[in-house]
């Protein structure tokens, strides 16, 4: 594995689940890991822990609701004024889903079905206002949290108004996740920056699963790995737009692999993250 020391790590949703055991490894292998929550409260919970896990004297972070994209915009103000360098973004955030509420839409700060927003949308302008950050500490990586739970989006009612379920929402965000996974590599220079997109494991056992589901499949640890071999492995050096299950390379669902639906993904979600402010750059 290359050595990870000294680049900057970038994680979305990284005050619990995936993202908190993950950072907690790569500080423990010397990067310089910048963590992401929805309140000051759980990020310093979580700085005072990783940091009594591993040492570390400088562990920042950044505050942000992924449900507003204004949020959304300012964050990635933030980083691109507070740090100098950007090798890797993991976008790990996500809103879950599944039986325990499958009858209650619920609706983003900006009218937006949530998991569509946050899981997708969030990321899709994050990414896009972060690209010239990455470029400029080239080579890059970006890696896409997804699942290996995927539906097709229909485009003619991509919020779901009717015949709703958080699963079906869920899954729907996490098959656009692939999707702009796939396009974006396309657009950009894989010996800048790669892109790719992993379901890290099935059902780990974070607050999420216990929430959604009472119950799980997999350990965190198996998901930490996964996605770190993603961050790390200098043999996917130059690798994208590429979907993995845990560590194996593997198909997602049939859509993603639809030119013209991820031209339809891309232009809605310009037009999603536009309508109230400028561009995604």
């Amino acid at each position: 594995m290359t050595s990870i020391d000294g680049k900057v790590v970038f994680i979305t949703g990284s005050t619990s689940g995936l993202g908190r055991k993950l950072a907690e490894r790569l500080v423990s292998e010397g990067a310089g890991v910048v963590l992401h929550g929805r309140s000051s409260e759980r990020c310093e919970s979580t700085v005072q822990e990783i940091q009594e896990a591993t040492g570390s004297d400088r562990l920042p972070y950044h505050v942000a609701n992924l449900a507003s994209l204004a949020e959304v915009r300012r964050l990635a103000d933030a980083v691109r004024e507070q740090h100098d360098r950007l090798d890797v973004l993991v976008n790990n955030a996500g809103v879950g889903g599944g039986p325990a509420q499958d009858g209650t839409r619920e609706l983003s700060e900006d009218g937006y079905e949530l998991r569509f927003a946050v899981n997708h949308l969030a990321h899709y302008l994050l990414t896009h206002r972060l690209l010239p950050l990455l470029r400029a500490s080239a080579p890059a990586r970006v890696v896409n949290v997804a699942s290996g739970a995927q539906e097709a989006i229909d485009f003619d009612d991509v919020h779901l108004e009717r015949d709703y379920s958080s699963s079906r929402a869920y899954t729907q965000s996490k098959l656009a996740q692939v999707m702009f996974t796939f396009g974006l590599a396309e657009t950009l220079d894989a010996g800048e920056v790669t892109v790719n997109s992993l379901h890290p494991a099935s059902l780990m056992d974070t607050k999420m699963a216990q929430r959604w589901y009472g119950s799980a499949m997999s350990s965190v640890e198996e998901g930490v790995a996964a996605t770190h071999r993603l961050i790390t492995d200098p043999k996917l050096a130059g690798v994208t737009g590429r979907y993995f299950s845990g560590q194996q390379e593997a198909r997602a669902a049939k859509q993603a692999y639809d030119a013209e639906a991820r031209r339809r993904l891309h232009d809605l979600s310009e037009e999603l993250t536009t309508q109230h402010a400028g561009s995604t750059e």
